[in-house]
């Protein structure tokens, strides 16, 4: 079984071939403590508000620019800010970016990645924490196999794909796989991650 988990491993590997840039990664400068950074439908100043940014907020993912302007989530629907008042915050290099959430539906879960470890949510069940186990990076997206407990492995791809939850108009710039290895059974789910939780 190792060397069917390895073997896949590498195949959704060779995905990375064909796919994007990954987001990058930045932080709110330049705005004033009692101000906002809007965040608006379309690339212009006269474009309708649908969102905003704290003056101290970090992780903000730009999936793309645009004359000026970037393209970033606003919860429920994505929109433009202006990249005058955006900071380079890239994540460190050859790790995984921390905080990154991971999503599916049908059913809903998760997985979540931060500074000090990686857990695992489902609807209806409790919070299982993750111990990574190794993690790749390459340009253009990330693996990671995790354990949990002494029986359960997830592999875990993520891809710069275009992605979108089927629930919401919001845009996602990273796509991911997970392979669930279990001695009952195995799994595979996909969704959408985000380094930017609004």
């Amino acid at each position: 079984m190792k060397c069917l988990v390895t073997a896949f491993f590498f195949m959704l590997s060779g995905t990375f071939a064909n796919s994007q840039s990954l987001p990058e990664r930045y932080m709110v400068a330049d705005v004033a403590s009692d101000d906002v950074l809007n965040i608006r439908d379309e690339p212009a100043a006269s474009s309708e508000i649908i969102g905003e940014l704290g003056p101290y907020t970090l992780n903000v993912e730009v999936l793309r620019t645009l004359d000026g302007w970037g393209y970033v989530g606003a919860v429920e629907r994505s929109g433009w800010v202006s990249m005058r008042f955006l900071a380079p915050n890239p994540p460190p290099e050859n790790e995984i970016p921390r905080p990154m959430s991971c999503f599916g539906t049908e059913p809903f879960w998760n997985v979540s990645f931060y500074p000090r470890g990686a857990e695992y949510n489902a609807m209806g069940e409790a919070r299982r924490d993750l111990t990574i186990l190794r993690e790749g990076v390459a340009d253009n997206g990330y693996i990671v196999e995790a354990q949990e407990g002494p029986a359960l492995t997830r592999t875990i791809i993520i891809n710069a794909l275009p992605c979108s939850d089927g629930m919401s108009d919001r845009n996602f710039g990273m796509s991911m796989s997970m392979f669930i290895q279990t001695p009952d059974g195995n799994d595979l789910r996909t969704g959408c991650c985000t380094m930017q939780v609004n």
